[in-house]
């Protein structure tokens, strides 16, 4: 009886065993399936532009070009209508506040781009990838609310005159500005708590992007990443695609007013207040939707081109917004040549 007792006992022990090396197993293979990546990493390496390692470091210098003249421009553009109190009024407030959020959005991606680039410093922190991610969409999302917000103000001005002053008062512009950043901070912020609480698992930390865009860091993971897609996408048409429907109506409608206007002096008047927010508004849209649909739906096209419009699509926009309005806008035209040759 002793021995039967002891017999179990050996074979109960025996099954413990066996079943804990299994357990023991079973977490090796789901270590194994998450290909050896750490638990919550603590870093990510951004490689810069898959492919064209080798001339990262040439195509940093017009990058850098384009992000000081945009600086510049910009920066210029702040202090003209900082200090010259005709331009006070609502279309070039706008203007600064475009100005401002170029000079903030270039500068959150062309720093550490030059790093990976010029000085072989691919590592940035999670938190600081996520930081950055989300004051890159942020930005970009503020920049499409503000050309709603001049959209608007031309159609107003053109199509409803008279009432153009009472509409865009002090306090209504005050709304524009804080709803435009208010709704680029809430609804981009959900989006970095479904990477920071949902995705635990990734199968790499090695980001094959120049910075950290959303989807980038969404593919690494090891996990059902349905749901982040789902609201990236959410998010693009409630913005972007919410922004460009309102946009081109004002602009239908503007059309038709000044088609209808009986002069041609006064119809090319008005029409030349818009040309260069035209301008701005298709190459910041062409640019956003390249880069959208090629990231997302180009499986066939090479990784550096779709990095490559990424980039262009931050760094363009801060760099020509400048030059448009500084050729097309008579009034800041005028400012800047009367900085540059006062004396003359």
């Amino acid at each position: 009886m002793i021995q039967m007792q002891q017999n179990l006992k050996t074979a109960q022990q025996r099954i413990e065993d066996e079943t804990a090396n299994l357990l023991l197993d079973s977490a090796e293979q789901i270590m194994l399936t998450f290909n050896g990546s750490a638990f919550m990493p603590s870093a990510f390496a951004l490689i810069g532009i898959p492919g064209l390692e080798s001339v990262q470091c040439w195509i940093g210098i017009p990058f850098s070009a384009m992000y000081l003249i945009g600086v510049l421009g910009n920066s210029l553009i702040l202090v003209i209508i900082k200090y010259e109190s005709s331009l006070h009024i609502p279309m070039y407030i706008f203007l600064a506040m475009l100005a401002a959020t170029d000079i903030a959005l270039s500068t959150c991606i062309l720093p550490k781009m030059l790093g990976i680039f010029w000085f072989h410093l691919p590592e940035i922190s999670f938190d600081a990838c996520l930081l950055q991610m989300w004051l890159i969409h942020s930005f970009q999302a503020i920049e499409s609310g503000i050309l709603l917000a001049m959209a608007l103000d031309r159609y107003v001005a053109i199509c409803n005159p008279l009432r153009h002053a009472t509409i865009f008062s002090q306090q209504f512009l005050t709304h524009i500005g804080l709803g435009v950043i208010l709704r680029a901070a809430i609804l981009i912020i959900p989006s970095i708590g479904l990477i920071k609480c949902c995705l635990k698992y990734y199968r790499t930390t090695v980001v094959s992007h120049s910075y950290c865009e959303h989807m980038a860091i969404v593919k690494l993971a090891a996990e059902d990443i349905r749901v982040n897609k789902i609201y990236g996408l959410f998010v693009a048409f409630a913005i972007l695609g919410f922004d460009i429907i309102f946009i081109t109506l004002s602009y239908v409608q503007i059309f038709i007013t000044v088609f209808q206007l009986p002069q041609k002096e006064a119809r090319f008047k008005a029409f030349s207040t818009c040309i260069a927010h035209i301008c701005v508004f298709l190459q910041f849209y062409l640019l956003a939707f390249f880069s959208f649909f090629t990231h997302r739906f180009g499986s066939h096209i090479p990784p550096y081109v779709h990095i490559l419009l990424s980039n262009l699509y931050l760094l363009v926009p801060p760099f020509l917004n400048p030059i448009v309005y500084g050729v097309k806008t008579k009034q800041i035209h005028d400012h800047v040549l009367r900085v540059f040759f006062f004396k003359k």
